[in-house]
């Protein structure tokens, strides 16, 4: 027997709901429902143009509790539809012509790198969550820092100073959020299995 035959597929949150194919598209829609949510939950600040927003700690936590397909998944519908037109993101806005579009383009990779990473059991312990929310985090950093310099053209040192900077303690209240609920939940549903 081989040894991808005897690999179990590790589970995440969601795949603890009984269900089918239609099961995974009724959470990835609610993945997206989400974020939008998430999304609209914001704080302007006068010195960046880069509002905080709650967005990024739902596109965390989508991607760990529905795992890499369903949390890109989600993240990718939330951009799509943005590019559409449709006001989704925060202030109603949508297409890709603001400030922190590179960030939500982040939110599919970080949706997709913190899902692929519950899927390997990083998101049982404290510890563990909070190392992959912190991955998360930068990879949407990753994705909006240059974003942010070109759109207002600027350098990468004074993006981080408008695009990061101003939000670490927010973005390590987050992190300290998801490593304190996602454990917490798998050993609610350890006990009660």
């Amino acid at each position: 027997m081989s040894v991808s035959a005897t690999r179990t597929r590790v589970p995440v949150l969601a795949d603890l709901v009984a269900g089918t194919r239609a099961r995974s598209a009724a959470l990835t829609l609610l993945g997206t429902a989400f974020i939008t949510v998430s999304g609209y939950i914001v704080i302007p600040l006068p010195f960046t143009p880069v509002p905080i927003s709650l967005a990024t700690f739902a596109v965390l936590l989508t991607g760990v509790a529905l795992g890499p397909s369903r949390g890109a998944a989600s993240a990718g519908i939330y951009l799509a539809l943005g590019l559409f037109g449709i006001p989704l993101f925060a202030h109603g806005a949508s297409g890709w012509a603001f400030s922190s579009f590179g960030y939500i383009a982040g939110y599919v990779a970080a949706a997709l790198l913190v899902g692929a990473l519950a899927r390997r059991r990083s998101a049982r312990t404290v510890l563990s969550t909070l190392g992959l929310a912190a991955l998360g985090s930068l990879t949407i950093y990753a994705f909006g820092v240059p974003w942010l310099a070109a759109f207002l053209g600027v350098d990468i040192i004074t993006a981080i100073g408008l695009g990061v900077v101003p939000f670490l303690i927010g973005d390590a209240i987050k992190i300290a959020a998801l490593g304190g609920i996602v454990p917490l939940t798998w050993r609610v549903v350890g006990r009660s299995r």
